[in-house]
């Protein structure tokens, strides 16, 4: 019995297929530096969709496992691996995926090019990007706040190529008391000589298994007592298990069951006296942790924005081998207008985050100015809560533009959906990190720089064809001046209630700026006509819908909120 066989999606090699990635690259790094890297990204282009990819679909069917006691009834919290998954972990050391940030061979570009090629690790990785871009986040904080003995035998192991030698970092932050509000920390640190013993019990631990892990707790001077509040807590690093594999003083209640990153093993554990060495300052953890979040906010953006072009990819492949009313999808014009918008969220989000790449290169290695410090400050929350936004709506369109098939599992589309909703909660929600965008401004002058960052990239945009544009990315900035204005004056709480539309704002005026930037850079070229286009259709939407909140609407919000 014959009929019909629809054709589903195929990819080609990531790199060479991705003309707005090639056209960034070319723009932002000098030419002799991508000469050097771009055999690298190109060979990697065609291995995430090769080996690589059938790894990750190994790790996605065969989540991990806890077995919690032996055959002999011995506790042994013994967490079960897919090979896929191990595989993965070691090809990351293989690539350098975290060591070329480290080994800083192409200088201040060094993290341009890590960041590239993590992009395109990210949708062919089970999410395993997510201990990556904490054991990243760990070596930075190994840099800026361990001492020399500390640095000299941990970060070695978390910036090597060697699968044998490396080591992955956890991060085990979040309680049941407090969740995003890590001040409600319950965690008590015993000393013991010269290390501790931490007491307590953290509710979501990614990447368990993972050999060490970052964490916050409260010192207990000799009666017990300890300090309250976020000032209370300090950061230490644990070493989770022993040579022999078992648990160090740690104990695995649950694996947790979540709607998406089912290859990542996401615990629930009790610390019942894990040996930890304190790292940083006593008393200074929420501030040293920053450190760790400026990098996975970063990587959290970045695999937002792989994930947009993974959907994509496959959406655009999809468009020419799906027929419907006698034509292929990629020649109907509502379709068509579909994925053009869809482009046009991604390009916008891609220029964000391939800027906070050059501008942590040019921190790390002494290069940036105060100016685009205080711009790198306010642009990693900014562009981690707008990139996990729209990568979810990305998501949700790409999932419609297959129909039926994008709804069933084994088309591999809804995993796109189901990893891209974690994105706007990993690192900071949304919310709180439009309130750490309002301390960015109040704590660290950040808002001046930033907004006269925007106004001077706006001023170099000599296109006619985008004047227009132009002239709306600085009544926005106006805009947003008046907006904070405004806020300061009308109170806390009406602040803190716009914050999010604000920092929505903030977010897509500065991609905005980006992307006149680079079409008014590429406007001579052929490619340069599809710049120019997408440039003209983020502006279709305001950049900035503000809205002022008195009174009036605080109280409304009350009644409504609940109702």
């Amino acid at each position: 019995m014959g009929g019909f066989q629809q054709d589903g999606p195929v990819l080609g090699n990531q790199y060479d297929d991705d003309a707005l990635l090639r056209s960034c690259l070319r723009r932002l790094l000098p030419a002799a530096v991508l000469q050097a890297i771009e055999p690298d990204l190109a060979r990697f282009g065609a291995r995430v969709v090769g080996d690589l990819q059938a790894m990750a679909v190994q790790a996605e069917e065969q989540p991990p496992r806890l077995v919690q006691y032996d055959a002999w009834g011995r506790r042994c919290d013994r967490i079960v691996l897919a090979p896929g998954w191990q595989a993965l972990e070691r090809a990351a050391a293989e690539e350098g995926l975290v060591a070329i940030g480290y080994e800083r061979r192409y200088g201040e570009w060094s993290r341009l090019y890590q960041f590239a090629k993590l992009y395109l690790y990210v949708p062919a990785s089970a999410i395993h990007a997510c201990p990556l871009a904490m054991t990243d986040g760990a070596a930075r904080l190994l840099e800026v706040h361990a001492d020399a003995a500390l640095r000299g035998t941990l970060l070695p192991h978390l910036v090597t190529r060697d699968p044998a030698a490396f080591w992955s970092s956890g991060q085990w932050m979040t309680e049941r008391s407090g969740g995003s509000d890590v001040g409600a920390s319950e965690t008590v640190a015993v000393r013991d000589g010269a290390r501790f013993r931490l007491h307590g019990d953290k509710f979501f631990a990614s990447a368990i298994t993972a050999p060490v892990a970052m964490t916050l707790a409260r010192i207990a001077d000799e009666a017990g007592h300890t300090v309250a509040g976020s000032r209370g807590l300090s950061l230490f690093h644990v070493r989770a298990w022993n040579d022999d594999g078992s648990p160090n003083g740690l104990r695995i209640n649950r694996l947790k069951d979540k709607l998406g990153t089912r290859a990542l093993p996401t615990a629930e554990i009790t610390l019942d006296g894990i040996e930890a060495w304190p790292l940083g300052e006593p008393g200074r953890g929420v501030a040293n942790i920053a450190t760790l979040f400026n990098v996975t906010r970063i990587y959290n953006a970045c695999s937002a924005v792989a994930y947009m072009r993974r959907g994509l990819a496959l959406a655009q492949d999809y468009a020419h081998r799906r027929h419907a009313f006698g034509q292929p999808l990629a020649r109907l014009p509502l379709h068509l207008e579909t994925l053009a918008q869809l482009q046009t969220e991604f390009a916008g989000c891609l220029l964000l985050v391939l800027h906070l790449a050059v501008l942590l290169g040019k921190a790390e290695t002494g290069q940036a100015s105060a100016a685009e410090a205080a711009v790198l400050r306010l642009l990693t929350p900014l562009a981690k809560l707008y990139t996990g936004k729209v990568g979810i709506a990305v998501a949700s369109e790409v999932l419609e533009s297959f129909g039926g098939a994008g709804y069933v599992e084994d088309t591999g589309i809804p995993l796109l959906l189901r990893q891209a909703q974690v994105l706007s909660i990993w690192e900071g929600t949304t919310n709180v990190l439009a309130l750490d965008v309002l301390r960015a401004i109040d704590k660290e002058d950040a808002f001046a720089p930033f907004v006269a960052d925007i106004g001077a990239r706006l001023d170099a945009v000599a296109l006619p064809a985008l004047a227009a544009e132009v002239a709306q990315g600085h009544a926005a900035l106006r805009a947003l001046q008046a907006h904070l204005a405004h806020a300061m004056q009308a109170g806390e709480e009406a602040r803190q209630a716009g914050a999010r539309r604000f920092a929505f704002g903030l977010s897509r005026s500065f991609a905005a700026a980006l992307l006149l930037e680079h079409a008014a850079w590429a406007a001579p070229s052929a490619e340069g006509r599809v710049l120019v286009e997408i440039a003209r259709r983020w502006h279709e939407r305001p950049l900035a819908e503000l809205f002022a909140a008195d009174a009036a609407r605080l109280a409304a919000n009350r009644a409504m909120a609940l109702w």
